[in-house]
């Protein structure tokens, strides 16, 4: 894949997340991919990771990734941000975040992410989430 191609990838996985489209993001895992977190040390199916998502979409109104440092790399990509998401009662998440992405022929193989769970406990708690 070349540079542009990798990008794309990328652009195209992260405007799904903020579109709320749980195929969308699968289109862009291979089938095959391992999806893995820092804060547990657990890996993910393919399928377990998009049903994790469509939990997310169906708590939030919208989901933004902002201070996107996006770095294509031959064979994938990484990038820093911080997700701003809004729950359906109001309450605001920023989460900083990292991830680093293997590619092959168009898709995402392996997701690394990292990020502290304790603003997403602590947006979990407030109030004003439901």
């Amino acid at each position: 894949m070349t540079e542009a191609d990798i990008r794309q990838l990328a652009n195209r996985f992260f405007a799904a997340i903020e579109a709320g489209d749980a195929a969308g993001v699968a289109a862009c895992y291979a089938p095959e991919a391992v999806i893995w977190h820092n804060y547990d040390r657990a890996s993910q199916t393919r399928a377990q990771n998009v049903e994790v998502l469509k939990g997310f979409v169906e708590r939030t109104i919208d989901r933004r990734y902002t201070e996107r440092d996006l770095k294509p790399f031959p064979g994938g990509f990484s990038q820093q941000h911080l997700l701003v998401a809004t729950a359906r009662g109001g309450a605001v998440l920023e989460l900083p975040a990292a991830l680093f992405c293997d590619v092959a022929e168009g898709r995402i193989t392996r997701l690394r992410e990292y990020f502290d769970p304790a603003p997403v406990a602590a947006w979990r708690e407030r109030p004003d989430f439901s």
